[in-house]
Parts: C-alpha cells; structure tokens; sequence
C-alpha cells in the first residue's frame, strides 16, 4: 500500500482509539488490550441483550468474554473497538501477501500488541468446528450470507448476530451497530458510526469532482461471456456506500432493485440502453476486462464505457477491497478509491 494510506490510516486510528476510550462502556472487561488468550469481548454485564435479526432474535449473556467472527469483515468490529476475536474468516480477496489477513487488520493488530487470531477456511463455506473450537460467548455476522440452517448450527455453538435484513445487504453501518450489540458495547459502536462517517466527509471533500455522478456497480465480469450485465442493485452495501461518498446510485439501478429484494441481478446485455443514465461504473477486474467492455458491439455504447469512465478494481491488492466498506478499511484505503472514482468522474465529463 502506499505509504500516505498508512499515514492517514494511523492519524485516523489514534483519533479513534481516543474517541472510543472516552466513550467505553461502563463496567466493560476489556478496553484496548486484548484479554489473556487473546480474546476478550468485554460485554457491559448490565444483564442479557436481545438483538432482532433476519432470523428472529438473538439473546445474549450480560457479560462476554470471548469474541468470535465469520464470514467477510466482521472481525474489524471488534477489533476497532479494541477486542481481538478468537477466530475470523481469512481474507481470501484482495490479500496481496497471501497471508489471510488484510493490511487494515494486520496495522490493527500490531497496534493492539496482539497475534493474528485463528482463521477459518471459508472457501467451502462456515468453518463450525473452528468455530466451536474457539469456544465462543457469542459470533458475529451482521454482514454475510448465513443460511438459516447456519444460522441454527452456528447457535448451538454460541449466540449468534447474523445479518438484520438481507443476506449481503447490510450497510456498514448496520454492520457495526449489530455486532457492537451483539458485544454489548452499542455505545461504543454508536461513536465508531459517527467517527467514520467524519473520516469519509473529510476524504470526499478532497474530491469534489465525484459529488452527484450516477454510477453503478458490476459484478464479477466474465469478460469471455459479455451475454448478461450482471449488477450490484442498491441493496448491496458496495452500492449503497456511493451515497456516503456523495454520489447517485442511478435511477436506472434503482428501478431495477425495486423489483428484488436480492443484493444482485442481471440484465441481457441486449438491453445495456437501459442504463444511459450511469455516467461512472465500477467493477471488479483489470485493464483487459476494460479492453473487452470497450470491444463489445452492445457493452461498449454505455455511455460510462464509452466515456473511458470505468473503474476497474483489481482482485490481487488490497485495493479491490475498497468498495465494500468496512470499519478499519474507510481510513485506510478509501483516499485510493476516491482517486479512482474522481479519474472516472473527468473521463465522463
């Protein structure tokens, strides 16, 4: 990563250890330093919490000790909060060292003198007996994918927060908020909220030129079938982060989102024309993917295509991570994201 992302980074983190130590919970078991073992959750032991979920409700104990996480980001709630879980999912996107762990983490872990916890496996989905083997007072997943049938095994381990509404469709803030819950440290999740959303007005301020561009989000493109234009719709949190950073989702996707409840669909490419009005697009990919999008008889009329106003993230640095926000993630690498997103916004110009 380029050294000023690490400067703004640690700035930005001291700003929020001082913020969260001001406002820690009382009677918390833990503040900065992770608890023998490595865990430590620090629940505020004022009696048990119920958080409501897409599943029903999850009751917790009034006071937890160790912290476990799966599935994608779930990890930097707690550890924001400066509690390093037992285990976590292991990075298996944008890690440029292959080690599991992604920058954002590894400078908070070093700042919180602890040892990468356990990672699970999840190429083949929810590690459970990782899982149990960490021997958890509570798991968190606010943001992921849980089936229901995960769910219920997941809570004969531990209770369990799985996501509020929508499978991949919760937004950084919900997020953070339900896992904060879920640790009993609401207050504390409540003040990380409002110390990141003063991190992202700050960096999009810097780039005026984005401020109301209509864009959407592509998926994964197989630029060998350019058949399907397969979308983030405005559920996604990748989409829904664009509003934070003072864009418009276009109308085009969010009349295509209303029709689902799901955090992507597709179009034929046939009819591409639909989305005229997107004057940025992000994706997933390389210069090449550009290339193709660019050499398709129906892709290439989109005007954003046209425009050479693609942003294209790349799967092998931590950069492709960029859009989907996370809470050590945003002070860490959005001044990259927000670059690429101004270089797309003069192409469209």
């Amino acid at each position: 990563m380029a050294p000023l992302s690490r400067r703004a980074f640690a700035g930005s983190a001291v700003t929020l250890a001082a913020l969260l130590a001001g406002c820690s919970t009382e009677g918390s078991s833990t503040g900065a330093e992770p608890a023998a073992g490595g865990n430590g959750g620090g629940g505020s032991g004022d009696g048990p919490v119920t958080v409501d979920h897409a599943f029903g409700s999850t009751e917790l104990p009034g006071t937890i000790e160790v912290v476990t996480t799966v599935a994608w980001a779930n990890h930097e709630v707690p550890l924001a909060l400066g509690v390093v879980p037992a285990g976590m999912a292991a990075a298996t996107f944008g890690d440029d060292d292959t080690d599991g762990v992604l920058p954002w983490v590894t400078a908070r872990l070093e700042e919180l003198g602890a040892e990468p916890p356990v990672l699970f496996d999840e190429s083949d989905g929810i590690d459970f007996e990782g899982v149990a083997d960490t021997a958890p007072d509570v798991i968190l997943a606010a943001y992921s994918g849980l089936t229901q049938e995960d769910y219920d095994t997941l809570t004969e381990i531990a209770p369990t927060i799985p996501f509020p509404e929508v499978a991949w469709g919760t937004s950084w803030r919900d997020m953070i908020t339900a896992n904060a819950a879920g640790m009993g440290r609401a207050d504390e999740g409540a003040a990380l909220v409002t110390e990141l959303e003063g991190v992202i007005e700050e960096a999009v301020s810097k780039h005026p030129a984005i401020a109301g561009r209509s864009v959407m989000f592509l998926t994964h493109v197989d630029a060998s079938d350019l058949s399907t234009v397969n979308f983030y719709t405005a559920h996604d949190t990748r989409t829904m982060f664009f509003e934070d950073l003072g864009m418009t989702i276009a109308q085009s996707v969010q009349d295509a989102s209303a029709e689902t409840e799901e955090f992507s669909s597709s179009v034929s490419a046939e009819r591409a024309d639909l989305f005229d009005d997107v004057e940025i697009i992000v994706t997933y990919g390389d210069e090449a993917l550009v290339a193709a999008l660019e050499a398709d008889p129906l892709l290439s009329q989109m005007p954003a295509v046209k425009n050479g106003a693609v942003v294209h993230l790349p799967g092998d640095s931590p950069l492709g991570t960029a859009a989907n926000p996370t809470p050590l993630a945003i002070p860490y690498i959005l001044e990259e994201y927000l670059v690429e997103l101004e270089r797309a916004a003069t192409a469209s110009a």
